[in-house]
């Protein structure tokens, strides 16, 4: 006589959101920084007739663009500075140390406060992602720009990113499926809530995967919703001498094509995105 057997149980698999990274997932959707390495090099040749070769990057996070600076020329230096140990700990971990030592030992990590913080004169400083927004009221924000005036060569040069459009004032969800660095998952850009009298912004990251797992908030942040007119103003009224606008082209499909060029004037589309420079 034959003993029934149980049926066996399938093994399960640990979900795809436990075993991925966030900060690894950041980069492949929001970061590129060899484009922008490429952007801030290109420009300020034009603007100063020279190459730079100390950057600084604040609200730098993971350092991917410290480390992209310093692998394109062996004369670059670059300090980046955050507040957050954690995230300076991984970057050191999973990029600066891809660098060759060379390299590496061009890069200082700095945990400090930006406002705060005195590192050798820089020939650019950068505070990209729309970093800067944490600073919610002019004061704070003017006094953000002056400390960062102060950081630089007496030929150097603040840059900047921006966003904006009737879309930036809305609370919305956007989605977009990546398949990058051996991870396929969908990029999810929440801006779940929006206050008109402060123009505060809050916004999260989420990551969901084809097993239907999630990470729900991976990041989130705080932020005023700072139009062109106002960071202009601030940065003049810091003592910046000239603040030049950079708007983004758009290809023939209306897809943005990474090409940005100097602007008096804009458009009023529904999302756009533009740098800012700002000159001694």
């Amino acid at each position: 006589m034959t003993r029934p057997t149980k049926p066996r149980r399938r093994p399960r698999l640990t979900p795809l959101a436990k075993l991925a990274d966030r900060h690894q997932l950041y980069q492949l959707a929001v970061q590129d920084p060899d484009a922008e390495v490429a952007f801030v090099e290109r420009t300020f040749r034009k603007l100063r007739g020279r190459a730079p070769l100390r950057l600084r990057e604040d609200f730098c996070g993971t350092a991917a663009v410290c480390g992209a600076w310093v692998k394109g020329h062996r004369e670059r230096h670059a300090v980046g500075v955050d507040l957050d140990a954690e995230v300076l700990a991984w970057g050191e971990r999973h990029n600066l140390s891809r660098l060759d030592p060379d390299q590496a030992a061009r890069v200082a990590l700095l945990n400090d406060d930006v406002m705060q913080v005195r590192t050798p004169p820089a020939d650019v400083l950068v505070a990209m992602n729309f970093s800067y927004w944490t600073f919610k009221d002019r004061a704070t924000l003017g006094r953000y720009f002056r400390c960062a005036r102060e950081a630089l060569a007496p030929d150097g040069v603040l840059f900047l990113d921006a966003f904006g459009g009737y879309e930036a004032f809305q609370e919305l969800e956007e989605a977009r499926e990546l398949d990058e660095g051996g991870w396929r998952f969908t990029y999810v850009w929440d801006q779940a809530r929006f206050e008109p009298v402060t123009n505060r912004l809050q916004c999260h990251i989420h990551f969901t995967f084809p097993d239907r797992s999630r990470i729900d908030r991976a990041f989130s942040y705080d932020w005023r919703l700072w139009t062109l007119p106002e960071i202009r103003e601030l940065l003049e009224e810091a003592g910046f001498a000239r603040v030049t606008v950079y708007w983004q082209g758009f290809d023939r499909d209306g897809e943005p094509n990474g090409r940005f060029r100097p602007v008096t004037k804009g458009t009023a589309d529904a999302g756009w995105i533009a740098y800012l420079t700002a000159e001694n």
